[in-house]
């Protein structure tokens, strides 16, 4: 899914909201988690997951296509780490869960 097909996907569960004004929204939400992520910040949305950012450090690389050695700058990566509910939901729903917890209880 990309962003104007979750627009239009807001806009018809929500006929009262403009679909322009639903695009604002999404906006602001994404360039909102943009801004707390460059600022160091960790944005948690419970249920759903979390967003960090992971410092990777410099470090010798290989080109491809030449095999020559390249140098790596270290840099900031953004990482996403998916939340229970939502793991839960793409393995099968609570049963599974409730089946897990017993095997490994057992």
């Amino acid at each position: 899914m990309i962003k104007s097909e979750l627009v239009m996907r807001i806009a018809e569960q929500n006929p009262h909201l403009y679909q322009r004004d639903v695009e604002n929204i999404v906006n602001a939400i994404l360039e909102e988690i943009t801004r707390a992520l460059a600022r160091g910040d960790r944005v948690e949305l419970r249920g759903f997951g979390a967003f960090s950012v992971k410092q990777r450090n410099a470090r010798v690389g290989r080109n491809p296509r030449t095999g020559e050695t390249v140098d790596v700058a270290s840099k900031r990566i953004p990482v996403f780490k998916t939340g229970k509910e939502m793991r839960l939901r793409l393995n099968g729903g609570a049963a599974s869960a409730k089946k897990a917890a017993v095997r490994v209880s057992a």
